[in-house]
């Protein structure tokens, strides 16, 4: 047997209202949904950068080491230099007046110090 209830009218739109929102929220999940399965291999194909290979890191950290050695390596003074122009982005009138001399004087113990590291670093990528 059907009961028949006296609903108010509101009250039936609002739950109708809600029935619709939720049709449409499955919907929208349904078509968003990713079907395939995800391996590595397509988050690999999807990536902006693709992931590097063990070589290549293992090239990379051996290049990042050889170049800290390098700048330790420099005279104290070229090293600071070095630093505070590429590593702390100062330019050679800021490094200037912190070390009380021209900026033409920064800017040749900057040059020196990148000449000194291409050298170390091609020695390295010949051998």
């Amino acid at each position: 047997m059907f009961h028949e209830l006296n609903v108010p009218y509101d009250f039936f739109m609002a739950f109708r209202r809600l029935e619709l929102d939720n049709r449409k929220l499955e919907n929208w999940d349904y078509r968003h949904r990713e079907f395939n399965e995800v391996y590595e291999e397509t988050l690999n194909r999807r990536a902006l950068r693709l992931p590097k290979n063990v070589d290549e890191l293992i090239i990379e950290e051996e290049q990042t080491e050889l170049l800290y050695k390098t700048i330790n390596a420099l005279p104290e003074i070229q090293k600071r230099h070095f630093l505070l122009y590429h590593e702390y982005d100062c330019n050679f009138y800021e490094i200037g007046e912190m070390e009380h001399c021209t900026p033409q004087a920064v800017r040749r113990s900057v040059i020196l110090a990148r000449e000194k590291i291409k050298t170390q670093m091609k020695k390295y990528l010949c051998a």
